[in-house]
């Protein structure tokens, strides 16, 4: 049965909001590119590699906003706990994609507090359908970024190695965290829904990518 939150947990949520999009992230486990050189890249070069990482920053803090409401509204603790500890490590990709910026020369995204708040209905809007769905979705969103993820791999700079470790690592995770939800009995979304969710991402990346 679900319930309704409280003003404990409605500020609690707030306050992880402010977290997210205002004050730097911290990772637990050492960063994937501590101990590789920097490259030599072109302007262009980095310019290109900002761009990707920004947008990874930006899936990173829909990510925790997803998340966030999802846990929110679901039903089952296991569910929730799941959802809890993908946040968690979303969390270290968000310091360790936020750093990887600062050392390109570059910024987030403008658009950050306008994905965050879009992401936060829709994790909510999950939630109040059903765990089952609930984790549908966490499974079908993590299966997509891991497909934005491999694609960058392809994209970067074949000697920016750090970037380079900074995405695989984001990318096992995330692949990671699809296949804790499915053993938790994640339903298969139908595919309309699958496509809208592209079609949105798509929106995302490319704004991100840019601004």
């Amino acid at each position: 049965m679900l319930k309704l939150p409280t003003v404990d947990q409605l500020i609690s949520e707030f306050d992880l909001a402010l977290r997210t999009l205002a004050a730097p992230a911290s990772s637990v486990r050492p960063h994937p590119d501590a101990h590789i050189d920097e490259a030599d890249l072109s302007a262009e070069q980095k310019q290109h590699a900002a761009g990707l990482m920004r947008v990874n920053h930006c899936g990173e803090v829909c990510a925790q906003a997803l998340y966030q409401g999802q846990a929110l509204t679901a039903r089952d603790p296991a569910t929730r706990e799941a959802l809890h500890e993908a946040a968690h490590e979303e969390v270290e990709h968000l310091a360790w994609t936020e750093q990887r910026l600062h050392e390109l020369g570059s910024h987030k995204s403008l658009l950050n507090p306008l994905w965050y708040a879009g992401s936060f209905a829709m994790g909510v809007t999950a939630g109040l359908i059903g765990d089952k769905w609930n984790l549908g979705f966490l499974a079908e969103t993590e299966r997509q970024v891991s497909a934005h993820l491999a694609s960058h791999l392809r994209e970067l700079p074949q000697q920016d190695a750090k970037s380079r470790a900074i995405v695989e690592q984001m990318h096992t995770d995330e692949l990671s965290h699809a296949e804790q939800a499915v053993a938790l009995g994640a339903a298969d979304l139908p595919l309309p829904l699958q496509v809208l969710m592209t079609n949105v991402s798509k929106v995302m990346t490319t704004l991100s990518y840019r601004i």
